[in-house]
């Protein structure tokens, strides 16, 4: 089958001919109906050798859904053909944040080990193997073309909101830094969740800003200081209860401690690998600082149903596995609109 490969450091990405993996006990082979392409890929493929504990090749893709295909002896609880979403940080499933439904904190050394991401190979293929059920969510009618960035931009969007649902009273302001793929599921997430929450979307892109407003943001702001003035204003000189950075360079964290408010959150969500500097005069006093990472097997399942109930929807340009090069480079430059979803069985 063919292959979109992680097969050199500081290289783009290679398409190669590999062999149809055969699922073992408790396993199960997928056949991958869409796989999405993140940034995380970028700062992964653009990372030097020595980075990572992991050595090379595998096969990219860590945003996946699809359909059974074939169940390994002692699997249960799918039949051939059923659509299904994969969860994507698989942990050792044994230890006590596993056992909750919590495999992205999982407590083992090596672990996560997400397919696509961590140097086990992931879903940029024709077939994608899966190590164990747990990690398949019934899609219902959803097409797992459209539904694939579910798994972790839906996802983890869905985590970094509702660990601050307490915050978001009738009166409040959520800012979300970073209108592209996560950022416009954040936003459908807070009118999901927090419907009486004022949404402010901020972003250098006008075109951004417009897809945000469609997916409910009540304010679109250009990033910059009359986007802090603006944010002062709404918020009566108090800032956000909430403060989303989906980026994470040092420009967007300086206005995200600009903006914070006293007792409120700041969650940093995007890999740009600045640093918040934090002291007693930044950001407001006892507004809590975190990073959080993916998201549960629980709220995987939320997602899933607020997606088959019409509340979130993913905006996906479609690839061929041909084309997945020319999506990580269009991706790379900003170009796309939403996520882009590769899909190696048409």
């Amino acid at each position: 089958m063919k292959a979109f490969r992680f097969v050199e450091w500081q290289q783009p990405g290679r398409l190669r001919d590999v062999p149809v993996p055969e699922p073992g006990p408790g396993e199960v082979l997928v056949k991958v109906g869409g796989a999405g392409a993140c940034h995380s890929d970028l700062h992964l493929l653009e990372a030097p050798a020595g980075a990572k504990a992991f050595g090379l090749p595998f096969t990219l893709g860590h945003e996946n859904a699809g359909w059974v295909e074939t169940m390994g002896p002692g699997a249960t609880g799918f039949m051939p053909g059923d659509p299904v979403i994969v969860y994507g940080p698989w942990g050792c499933g044994l230890c006590m944040n596993c056992r909750q439904g919590m495999e992205n904190y999982c407590q083992t050394p090596g672990k996560p080990s997400p397919g696509g991401l961590g140097g086990t190979d992931g879903g940029m293929a024709e077939y994608l193997l899966v190590p164990a059920t747990r990690y398949l969510i019934p899609l219902g009618d959803l097409d797992p073309r459209e539904a694939a960035p579910l798994t972790d931009a839906g996802l983890t969007s869905y985590h970094a909101v509702k660990r601050s649902l307490h915050l978001l009273r009738p009166g409040s302001t959520a800012v979300v830094i970073g209108a592209g793929g996560l950022g416009q599921m954040a936003i459908q997430v807070l009118k999901a969740l927090a419907s009486a929450t004022t949404v402010v979307a901020v972003d250098t892109s006008a075109d951004k800003l417009e897809t945000a407003t469609s997916m409910g943001a009540d304010e679109a702001l250009i990033s910059g200081d009359d986007a802090v003035a603006r944010i002062k204003d709404i918020t009566k000189g108090h800032g956000a209860e909430l403060v989303l950075d989906l980026v994470g360079v040092d420009p967007t964290l300086t206005m995200a401690a600009q903006v914070s408010r006293v007792l409120g959150h700041l969650t940093i969500v995007g890999l740009g690998n600045a640093a918040l500097p934090v002291n007693f005069h930044g950001p407001a006093q006892e507004c809590s600082v975190a990073a959080p990472f993916w998201g549960t097997i629980p709220e995987l399942l939320d997602v899933i149903n607020l997606a088959q109930a019409g509340k979130v929807k993913m905006l996906v340009e479609h690839f061929t596995l041909d084309d997945a090069a020319h999506a990580y480079q269009l991706l790379h430059d900003g170009k796309i609109k939403g996520r882009a979803v590769i899909t190696p069985n048409g």
